[in-house]
């Protein structure tokens, strides 16, 4: 019996839920870690990183039948340092304090396995358009899990939400910091480096049985 389209996941969907790039693939956990302690600093993150995934998307689409198979690799690698680069710049200029709590994790988005995958995947083997449905798609997966563990993370180890979001987004978010747990209740390794790894195995642990619950409804 033919498939119909329509029961195939969609690349939003197969990104974010069914082959999240981080929760599921388990790729660019190092920056995940180490970042997520607030959810502004998960959201700059996040962001940056799916600038340089579209970017090289791009780049890479536009330029796949003049790559040579041989040197493939190397080119990648320079246009994914290129956009690194770039947002690395934007943020020193107009972000400076949120960029000097992640410089050492910007600079190394060059290395982020997640958008050398999608470069040799996808990017290198498809038209525009899929290349860039691909990498918004695979950027928002990645932007989600980051967000999930760094407000998990930023509400049971400081008790807020937004802390110092105005980093980000500027005075327009200067008062956006709500607290919703008393300090006396908070846990400050949550906050730590050995928090994340705690929440990381806690949050895969109830995507999964979240996820395993749908399909067993269905």
């Amino acid at each position: 019996m033919q498939i119909l389209a329509s029961d195939q996941p969609g690349p939003l969907k197969r990104a974010l839920i069914d082959q999240n790039p981080a929760w599921v693939q388990l790729l660019g956990l190092c920056p995940l870690m180490a970042v997520s302690h607030t959810l502004v600093n998960a959201l700059g993150l996040g962001l940056a990183s799916m600038f340089v995934l579209l970017g090289s998307n791009i780049i890479i689409s536009l330029l796949r039948y003049q790559i040579p198979n041989h040197l493939r690799l190397p080119l990648f690698v320079l246009i994914i340092a290129t956009f690194t680069t770039c947002i690395t710049l934007l943020m020193q200029a107009f972000m400076f304090e949120l960029y000097e709590r992640m410089a050492l994790y910007l600079q190394i988005i060059v290395t982020n396995c997640i958008i050398l995958s999608r470069a040799e995947i996808c990017a290198s083997k498809q038209k525009l358009s899929i290349a860039i449905i691909d990498a918004l798609s695979v950027g928002a997966g990645f932007l989600l899990a980051l967000l999930c563990l760094g407000a998990a993370r930023e509400l049971l180890g400081w008790g807020t939400l937004f802390r110092d979001m105005n980093l980000l987004l500027g005075s327009i978010a200067k008062d956006w910091k709500i607290t919703l747990i008393p300090a006396d209740f908070t846990v400050l390794l949550i906050s730590l480096p050995p928090g994340a790894f705690i929440m990381a195995g806690l949050l895969m642990a109830l995507a999964k049985a979240c996820f395993k619950h749908t399909d067993d409804i269905g």
